[in-house]
């Protein structure tokens, strides 16, 4: 039998029954799969089964029909529409900020990526890229409106993007260290799903530790944990046969939140660590 888009093993006390289940299993009639026959079925003594049939079923899926022309290029002009509509309202926004900006627009696969040319461009990124993360966030809205399907709209200035990642990389190395040295959790401040997935693929490279999200929007946070935490001797008694009052030792946390998420309404979370940059935004 030659290699199939779906093929699988089905037994049965007849053969007409394992194709049976393959019919219903791959949910198309008997005579489009290909079928061979593994064993047959066998019976002993006043005809009782010894041991089922087994039958080797494949099928071969019917390509995908290509797109028309027309359709091609009404996403094109789709395409060509929603570029047009980020430049202007990019444009008209720098202009109100009083920053002279170039605008490097690229229409890739995986979504729509703008880099803010220009030298003010600590205007444009703000305090730990809270103004970026707005400016993309509005710029997403403004891209999507009206839309049937949903494109990723992401913007960058002077490499900020990178850097910014390089920094977070550090972090969670550095802090996944000391989790594994004192075998006491961490809690970061507030992230945005995109930076919050960058400290959970960092994190799950590195052995002892683990990492978790808890909270809700805009105030999701990442949670880095031993593998192996340490216990802790609890307070001396007093005299009074009561426990002392133990100095809370509760996770430490890094001032990393920014008041763009305090705010601004954000998407819903997105923690796998290989989705996009930023996923679809829920209202």
């Amino acid at each position: 039998m030659t290699p199939m888009d779906k093929n699988d093993i089905f037994t049965g006390k007849t053969i007409d029954e394992c194709k049976q289940k393959a019919s219903e299993a791959f949910g198309v009639p008997v005579e489009k799969i290909t079928f061979e026959v593994l064993e047959e079925p066998k019976r002993g003594l006043f005809g009782k089964l010894k041991s089922e049939a087994k039958v080797l079923a494949g099928y071969d899926m019917p390509p995908e029909p290509e797109p028309s022309f027309a359709e091609i290029k009404k996403e094109e002009i789709g395409r060509k529409n929603r570029v047009e509509r980020i430049k202007k309202y990019l444009t008209n926004i720098l202009e109100k900020m009083n920053i002279e900006a170039q605008l490097d627009i690229a229409d890739l696969e995986t979504g729509i990526v703008v880099n803010i040319d220009c030298n003010g461009s600590g205007a444009v990124i703000g305090r730990r890229g809270e103004t970026l993360d707005a400016l993309q966030y509005l710029t997403s809205l403004v891209a999507n409106k009206d839309e049937s399907e949903y494109i990723r709209v992401s913007l960058d200035s002077s490499g900020y993007r990178e850097k910014r990642t390089e920094t977070l990389v550090a972090l969670a190395k550095k802090l996944s260290d000391k989790v594994i040295r004192t075998g006491r959790s961490t809690t970061l401040e507030p992230m945005n799903p995109y930076e919050r997935r960058i400290i959970h693929s960092t994190v799950s490279e590195i052995e002892g530790v683990s990492s978790h999200s808890v909270g809700t929007e805009p105030y999701r946070k990442v949670v880095i944990t031993s593998d192996n935490p340490k216990k802790h001797e609890g307070g001396r008694r007093n005299g009074g046969g009561q426990r002392n009052k133990k100095r809370s030792d509760g996770p430490r946390s890094l001032d990393l939140k920014t008041s763009f998420e305090k705010d601004y309404k954000k998407p819903k979370p997105e923690d796998d660590i290989h989705a996009g940059l930023y996923g679809k935004i829920e209202f």
